[in-house]
């Protein structure tokens, strides 16, 4: 299998990197598409579908391959994949509950593959403030395909303006769903990892009253008085949820524990004021214990770099390509560490690379087990047997 990855900031500059790309006689089958809500979807797709590429694809919050990233671009990773090594499967969730959606889709899989790896491209927020419950997601598509499936992803974006998310493929959309790209791993090998790098800090603490993604009291105490003595700052001037996520909730992410498992990453994205509460990207249980974050630091990046290293090395293999899931909240608290980062783990792979930051992301943890996550790096190498 060989691989390409293009960018571009318009359709025409697509269109223009696609022949450069197919000039030396290369046929891609496959296009897994990051897309800025600020670009045309449709007419992106129109140009691949003309060129006979199958598509899978996500909006995004800023897109990168290896040697670029941009805000508001294109940027697609070319596959000339067997068609007959892959599906692409598309599932709105619509008036069923996520866990059914999911559950629909993992069965529609496994009659096409006895053994389905997933690459996971689900909406994160709807056009209608709905968010996915990406941890009910990751957890339903396991309880079809068992634990030993190899499930890696992320939730689309919007640019961080909070309107409204896609997945997609050539000629279906939804704001509520998922596009799942199911890879035949008797014929495709995939290795990756999951990890976001911050280190907890201070006494475990327990959230005594929350509501969906709102966290009332930690530890019988308001919840935003608390947050905002741990971080010595003040809230700002207007309730700015953007204002609020990139300078204090997204570089100070709650490690939220989960028995058995890594802890789940958690930032908190705004506040109400009158009510002193914490408003969560995602929905967090009354009673949950957990630790505050470390600041930010070149330690976070290194850990990702050098546990991807220590995985190649162990298993001895090289890769076709690279795809990369990685939190926007990395973005924002990482600067360009972030980039860095990606950058650093093309290098270790030394293949193609595309990617975006997500709004959640999936992914197998250092510990083997799958999980739903926030603030994290989530990577995955293909490699065809």
């Amino acid at each position: 299998m060989k691989a390409k990855s293009i960018k571009g900031k318009s359709v025409e500059e697509i269109q223009t990197a696609l022949q450069q790309s197919m000039a030396d006689g290369y046929k891609p089958t496959l296009a897994i598409v990051f897309i800025s809500i600020k670009q045309d979807r449709k007419a992106i797709c129109e140009i691949l579908h003309q060129n006979e590429i199958d598509i899978i694809g996500a909006t995004s919050c800023t897109e990168f391959i290896d040697g670029h990233q941009d805000q508001g671009s294109i940027v697609i990773l070319l596959l000339d994949l067997n068609k007959a090594y892959y599906r692409i499967l598309f599932q709105e969730v619509g008036q069923m509950t996520v866990s059914d959606a999911a559950q629909q889709m993992a069965q529609a899989a496994l009659k096409h593959f006895s053994n389905p790896a997933f690459i996971l491209c689900s909406t994160g927020l709807s056009s209608t403030g709905k968010m996915m419950d990406g941890e009910t997601l990751s957890r339903s598509i396991e309880n079809e395909v068992g634990t030993q499936a190899n499930i890696f992803g992320g939730m689309a974006g919007d640019d961080m303006t909070f309107t409204g998310t896609y997945a997609f493929t050539y000629n279906q959309s939804t704001d509520y769903g998922m596009a799942v790209l199911i890879l035949n791993e008797d014929k495709i090998g995939l290795h990756g990892m999951a990890i976001s790098g911050w280190k907890p800090i201070g006494v475990t603490r327990t959230i005594t009253k929350s509501e969906d993604n709102m966290i009332y009291l930690i530890d019988d105490q308001p919840a935003l008085d608390m947050y905002m003595r741990y971080l010595g700052s003040v809230l700002p001037s207007a309730d700015n949820k953007l204002e609020f996520f990139e300078n204090l909730g997204n570089q100070y992410p709650f490690q939220i524990e989960r028995e058995d498992r890594e802890p789940l990453m958690c930032n908190p994205i705004g506040f109400d004021k009158e009510k002193k509460a914490l408003i969560c990207e995602i929905n967090i249980q009354q009673g949950s214990k957990f630790r505050f974050s470390t600041p930010p630091d070149f330690d976070i990046v290194e850990t990702v770099i050098n546990k991807a290293t220590e995985l190649k090395n162990t298993i001895q293999t090289d890769a076709d390509a690279v795809l990369i899931f990685s939190c926007a909240g990395r973005l924002a608290a990482l600067g360009p560490m972030a980039q860095q980062e990606n950058e650093g783990l093309a290098e270790v792979w030394n293949s193609p690379m595309a990617g975006f930051y997500s709004y959640g992301e999936f992914g197998r943890s250092m510990n083997g087990k799958h999980e739903f996550h926030s603030t994290t790096n989530s990577w995955v190498a293909l490699k065809e047997k």
